[in-house]
């Protein structure tokens, strides 16, 4: 049996997403070997050091110290913020790297499209981090709409539920909270939940419009007295869902992500860093952009149609597919009901098939971090990057939905997506 090729991964941003990655390629060192990180954050870069399990590592100061060197690696890892995603993926892609490239991949659609075109220029290989894709979840549904089991596709239903404490740490307080400073929501957070209703359905999306806005999080919202920081002494602190000083308590795991020292400082460290950073601020007195619900309706090419809804105000993902000849309800409601994860009602005879899946196989996302490491190998193989199960290409048409949503929540029309690839390509 022949010995795998082993592909060298670097990174440009050393966030929790890459120390992820790095941790599961960690695991498999047939298939890599990490050899090279950049981060303005030595903490962070010593954690990457540390994870590679390489004593060659090489650390850099940033983007363009990494970039000046000679290729380091068959893969780069772009794991920046959302804003820095083109111009770090466009200079690695021209330095010679395949990419694995965090959502989105761009903050606009003129520059995924430029994106897109240059890898194709290149020559390049483009995996997006649709980790959905990758989960025992996802997988089974697809396996068995794939199969006919429902027949034709005719409709179906969806839901993410961000989760209200998300929503505010990320959302109203946090790197995405300013949609003009970062990405639409729709993108931002529902680009795997675009990316994978595409996937199922099989076909393309042909018109989109959208309806959503801020209905909780904004001033009028705000208790009797609410402070602009809870620092500040807030009279609803006790029960409020929000309150900063929860980053002390139950929420300490949203902390860890954004302060460097989460696990050592003290509680009066933290409350002092609190009084100054803007996870401290009261979620209903913050210049928030982002919208805390919003829901898509879609047409697709076969004729199928579907509604996609994200809010705030619930948690997980669920999914209802209607066939001609059964439908599939699945995901964390069904689960919570039926016992098991996915349920199959035949049309003609009411028979109920109960399909149960382990939604924690294999760590993060529902097994999905686990399961983008085990496919980027293959995928990265392949002899054409036409053959990639997730290439750039695919992933460009979720952002283009996406992005055509948010166009018709602003302007309340509904969005032609040929004519709106058409428009938004002539600006690249």
């Amino acid at each position: 049996m022949s010995t795998p090729k082993r592909l060298r991964l670097a990174a440009i941003g050393c966030g929790s997403r890459t120390f992820i990655y790095f941790e599961w390629a960690a695991k498999m060192p047939d298939h890599y070997e990490i050899v090279a990180a950049a981060d303005h954050n030595a903490a962070r870069r010593a954690k990457a050091r540390a994870l590679s399990q390489n004593p060659a590592f090489r650390e850099f100061n940033n983007d363009v110290a990494i970039l000046a060197e000679p290729r380091l690696a068959d893969i780069m890892i772009i794991a920046t913020q959302d804003a820095y995603h083109f111009a770090h993926a466009s200079a690695a892609l021209r330095k010679g790297y395949d990419l694995l490239l965090e959502k989105p991949i761009a903050t606009n659609l003129p520059e995924v499209l430029a994106l897109d075109r240059l890898a194709r220029e290149l020559g390049r290989r483009v995996l997006v981090c649709h980790v959905l894709r990758y989960t025992p979840f996802y997988r089974k549904v697809k396996e068995i709409v794939a199969s006919g089991a429902l027949g034709r596709v005719v409709s179906f239903e969806a839901t993410e539920g961000v989760e209200a404490w998300h929503q505010g740490h990320s959302f109203v307080r946090g790197h995405w909270s300013v949609t003009e400073k970062s990405t639409p929501m729709i993108i931002a957070k529902s680009c795997h939940d675009t990316d994978i209703l595409s996937w199922l359905v099989d076909s393309p999306c042909e018109s989109i419009s959208s309806f959503g806005g801020i209905l909780h999080f904004r001033a009028d919202q705000a208790p009797a007295g609410a402070p602009a920081r809870c620092t500040d002494g807030c009279p609803a602190a006790a029960t409020c869902l929000y309150d900063a000083h929860r980053y002390l308590g139950d929420q300490k795991r949203w902390l860890e992500v954004i302060f460097d020292r989460a696990k050592t400082a003290t509680d009066d460290e933290i409350v002092a860093w609190l009084r100054t950073s803007p996870w401290g601020r009261c979620v209903y007195h913050c210049d928030n952009t982002a919208v805390d619900h919003q829901t898509v309706n879609m047409n697709f090419a076969s004729g199928a149609t579907g509604t996609f809804t994200m809010t705030a105000f619930s948690q997980g993902r669920d999914v209802a597919i209607f066939g001609t000849k059964a439908r599939l309800l699945a995901g964390e409601r069904v689960q919570r009901l039926a016992g098991a994860e996915i349920v199959i009602e035949d049309h003609a005879t009411h028979a109920i098939q109960r399909v149960a899946v382990d939604l924690d196989a294999g760590g993060g996302h529902g097994g999905g971090d686990a399961g983008l490491i085990r496919m980027l190998h293959a995928e990265m193989l392949k002899p054409r990057a036409e053959d990639m199960e997730s290439s750039l290409p695919i992933s460009v048409e979720s952002h283009l939905m996406g992005f055509a949503a948010e166009e018709s929540r602003r302007s309340g029309r509904t969005i032609n997506l040929a004519d709106f690839k058409a428009r938004l390509g002539r600006l690249t």
